[in-house]
């Protein structure tokens, strides 16, 4: 067998090894630029930390061991922001992009993905959905772009103001929590403008391309814009609106008398809703989260965890997973067979991969948690006492949950503590899921066992 042929049967035959495939090549192409003299400040960069910060940009977190305005010159800062663009809008969306700037037609494989990632049953055409993600992308990071520069222009020089504009307009959309300044956005907590900007970038990089399709096509339509949209659709607008509702609140809540205690009730409740925002999906923080109460940081894991929206650029287990099983389990006590939610039933496939991809992503970031614990344990540049796992895992779960936030920690992580963190954010990025379904092979069973119930509960 020639390799071509090995090639096409076993790595080029499945969507998903195809995804793996394409991150994988970003990050070598991406560490190898970062690690060039040019890209830095010093001229030099541990390979560990250039890998570090070429996976947390692919995967848009955000995490960083080194000072991403201050370390990298601004070819390392472009390196950068052009992989958080790629590892934002797909990897698959991209390589199709040049196969057609190129001449040529996407191949099965290609709009296979395309459909899978930003479909529900794969109605539209690869070439309109392509087109249809690369203008909302630019659009939407346009708008930003200009919005940022309006203010920024107000304390930086115009050239200097548009670079900053769009480089935190990306990072926003893309959910990637990369900024230029030292203290992050703390600087500009009480400015309602850019918090405003930067939330609107966020959600609407977290809820996914299908809903814009949807948005787009219910307001071209003479009938109701609400019935006309999907069920999925639905169900990401009412749980994104939901967790940012609950979320706000109970920021709010937990640190009033904390590193809110001193702050006007304007800023409390502007600072309350950015946290809630960024904390599901992109990294920003106006908080000095090291300085977080213990509960408030257990919360801030759960929302992290959660993610945004499926076929988005935010990570985590997505808000329909988590939506599908607890309709599920509501409609279970409630007796009914299966859930129900805007008089529609979820179908049985949906449960199961809710299910599947929720329960491989709590095995996976419980074990590489406790694993970081273990290998961080005699760490001497770590904090010491019991709050030390809390930090170590909240850090591990913002990694896996491509969010970005962090402790202030990351960079006190030993060289095997910052790979572990790197395979979180990279299952993380492609899912759980999609690694298992690229590893694994398709087997079809000619026959199966009798049936058998098993006492639960």
């Amino acid at each position: 067998m020639n390799l071509r042929l090995y090639l096409s049967r076993h790595l080029f035959s499945s969507p998903t090894r195809m995804a793996v495939i394409g991150f994988l090549s970003l990050l070598t192409t991406g560490t190898f630029l970062l690690s060039l003299p040019a890209a830095t400040v010093s001229g030099d960069i541990r390979l560990i930390d250039a890998f570090f910060t070429t996976v947390s940009a692919a995967s848009v977190t955000g995490l960083a061991t080194i000072d991403i305005g201050t370390s990298f010159t601004l070819f390392g800062q472009i390196i950068i922001l052009l992989t958080v663009q790629i590892g934002g809008v797909g990897i698959m969306a991209f390589s199709t992009f040049f196969i057609l700037m190129a001449g040529r037609k996407p191949g099965l494989l290609d709009g296979t993905t395309l459909k899978d990632s930003y479909t529900q049953s794969g109605e539209h055409h690869p070439v309109d959905i392509l087109k249809n993600i690369i203008f909302f992308t630019f659009a939407i990071e346009g708008i930003g772009t200009l919005l940022l520069f309006l203010r920024f222009i107000q304390q930086y020089s115009p050239l200097k103001a548009f670079y900053f504009a769009i480089f935190h307009s990306v990072a926003a959309f893309c959910n990637a929590g990369f900024a230029l300044f030292p203290d992050n956005l703390m600087s500009y907590r009480a400015d309602w403008y850019v918090n405003l900007v930067l939330a609107f970038l966020i959600i609407l990089g977290g809820i996914g391309f299908l809903v814009f399709f949807d948005l787009r096509r219910s307001f071209l339509s003479k009938r109701s814009t609400w019935v006309e949209m999907s069920l999925h659709s639905r169900l990401i607008i009412v749980t994104t609106a939901s967790l940012l509702v609950v979320s706000t609140l109970a920021i709010l809540w937990l640190e009033r008398n904390n590193t809110m205690l001193n702050l006007p009730l304007n800023e409390k409740v502007l600072a309350s809703f950015f946290e809630a925002v960024t904390a599901r999906t992109a990294g920003f923080n106006t908080i000095d989260h090291s300085l977080m109460a213990s509960e408030t940081l257990f919360f801030i894991i759960i929302l992290m965890f959660i993610g945004g929206g499926a076929g988005s650029c935010a990570g985590g287990v997505k808000i329909s997973s988590v939506g599908v099983l607890l309709l599920t389990g509501i409609s279970h006590l409630r007796g009914y067979e299966r859930p129900q939610i805007f008089r529609r039933s979820i179908s049985r496939s949906s449960i199961e991969k809710a299910f599947s991809a929720v329960l491989l992503s709590s095995i996976a970031v419980v074990f590489l948690s406790l694993l970081v614990a273990v290998v961080e344990e005699f760490n001497p540049a770590m904090p010491a006492g019991r709050e030390k796992f809390l930090e170590l895992m909240f850090e591990s779960v913002s990694a896996f949950g491509t969010v970005g936030l962090s402790t202030g920690v990351t960079p006190k992580f030993t060289d095997t503590g910052k790979f572990l963190l790197c395979i979180l954010m990279a299952i993380g990025k492609l899912g759980p899921l999609t690694l298992a379904l690229a590893v694994s092979r398709r087997r079809t069973k000619k026959f199966y066992y009798s049936e058998e119930n098993i006492m639960v509960g």
